[in-house]
């Protein structure tokens, strides 16, 4: 029972520490939810050349997309123009970082981590994104991708990883109930259940290990950053979520350099995420795709923690979360300022986190009675992860000639267009533009 005590105290010292930082992270994201609009995005990000790979990586390091949520919205962007170099580069940073997972690096990282982690997302981006540009700027077909299909959507409002439904804009809502609802309703539903996960993750971790008990087997250098990387790559995370998780492995003995090959290579790819990508930009991006992940990761590794062994970082600047959970007891007992004001933000926090995972009424657009003249057809639609796949989805079937009305759902994986004289094979089409397939 002392374990299980031990585990709640820690993942909730956790949880208070990140809280007054995700907060603010989720007010911030809201509002640029409603500031970059993805038809800014697609404006500035059209063509090919060097000017659009910056740019493109300089967009998408404060969007809160992840590394599910960015494939279809960067399809868009391509079918929409964008060269294979800038799609690249916005594939790069755009999840490895956001405005909350600063946020919360900060507030459990310290603030150089804070800062390092979006920097290093913008050099991965134009990295990366050169490298196709100069290799593979070929716009035609891929030898292995396959052809670019004529533009019928916008990309999608920005989310990151969802396990529910979600909600579409409401026209004529004003803007700053807009910005709101994204940020403490819409994202806190895309990354809830990863974040607790998260948190759940670095509290086992400083129940079980005392600190940096492993740290003659995991600490610095090649291999403990290999291995990083190695576990990093095929799983799925989400920035924000993967900072707790890397705070416990800090706290086990792992150094922050090989803590933050986790923090790039974890969010920027997945095993699926990897497939669709070879299908959209072609086999010759993936792989140079990987190994950018590959060198950025690590070299940003090795930067940090030599920067650490020279002494040139004080320690104050680095992780003071991993201290503060370290004696968990210790810190049970003492209620501060400081931490009636996160416990305050947790309790908050918790709330919303809540809210936005309660099930939701199914949209009462199915039960509407369709006219005489319309019909209607429903889709068995997989490789939907997120709520930027749905919202992709709905708005590129929206866009379909004679479709009146789409309805995307995560759950279930269902399609639901309605509408006259619309094209099924175009609805395919557009579906699988997006890196899905329609089943059945």
């Amino acid at each position: 029972m002392d374990w299980l005590i031990t585990f709640v105290v820690a993942s909730w010292s956790v949880f208070g520490a990140m809280a007054p930082y995700l907060l603010l992270g989720f007010l911030v994201a809201g509002f640029l939810s409603v500031l970059i609009s993805p038809e800014l995005v697609e404006r500035h990000l059209g063509g090919s050349g060097f000017a659009q790979v910056f740019k493109a990586s300089l967009f998408g390091v404060p969007l809160p997309l992840c590394s599910c949520g960015v494939i279809p919205v960067a399809a868009s962007l391509r079918r929409h123009g964008a060269g294979k170099g800038a799609t690249t580069a916005f594939l790069l940073s755009t999840p490895q970082t956001g405005v909350d997972s600063i946020a919360v690096t900060y507030g459990l990282l310290g603030p150089f981590l804070a800062v390092v982690r979006p920097v290093a997302a913008l050099i991965t981006g134009i990295f990366g994104g050169g490298l196709v540009q100069a290799f593979d700027d070929d716009d035609d077909d891929d030898d292995d991708g396959e052809a670019i299909p004529e533009p019928v959507a916008v990309i999608a409002d920005d989310s990151c990883c969802s396990a529910d439904g979600c909600d579409t804009p409401s026209a004529g809502r004003p803007k700053i109930i807009e910005a709101l609802h994204y940020g403490l309703v819409t994202l806190p539903r895309d990354i809830g259940k990863a974040l607790v996960f998260g948190v759940a993750i670095s509290g086992f971790i400083t129940t079980v290990v005392a600190p940096q008990a492993l740290e003659s087997y995991l600490g610095g250098g090649l291999w403990p950053m290999l291995a990083a990387m190695a576990v990093g790559i095929p799983l799925y995370v989400c920035a924000t979520a993967s900072t707790p998780i890397a705070l416990g492995l800090i706290h086990a003995g792992l150094s922050p350099g090989a803590a933050l090959v986790f923090l790039i290579s974890g969010p920027a790819t997945n095993s699926a995420a990897l497939t669709t990508l070879w299908k959209v930009l072609g086999r010759r991006a993936a792989i140079l795709y990987l190994v950018t992940v590959a060198v950025a990761s690590l070299a940003t590794g090795f930067a940090v923690d030599g920067l650490i062994n020279a002494g040139v970082l004080p320690s104050s600047a680095l992780v003071p979360a991993a201290i503060a959970v370290q004696d968990t007891s210790e810190h049970a007992r003492h209620v501060d300022g400081g931490s009636i004001f996160e416990t305050a933000s947790a309790v908050i926090l918790l709330f919303i986190l809540v809210n936005a995972l309660r099930p939701r009424r199914r949209n009462e657009a199915e039960a509407r009675a369709v006219d005489s003249g319309e019909r209607v057809v429903e889709l068995k639609v997989s490789g939907m992860r997120c709520n930027g796949c749905v919202q992709s989805l709905q708005r590129a079937l929206s866009e379909i000639s004679g479709v009146t009305e789409a309805e995307v759902r995560l759950e279930g994986g269902l399609a639901r267009v309605r509408g006259r004289g619309f094209s099924e094979p175009a609805i395919a089409e557009a579906v699988s533009s997006l890196g899905f397939k329609v089943e059945g």
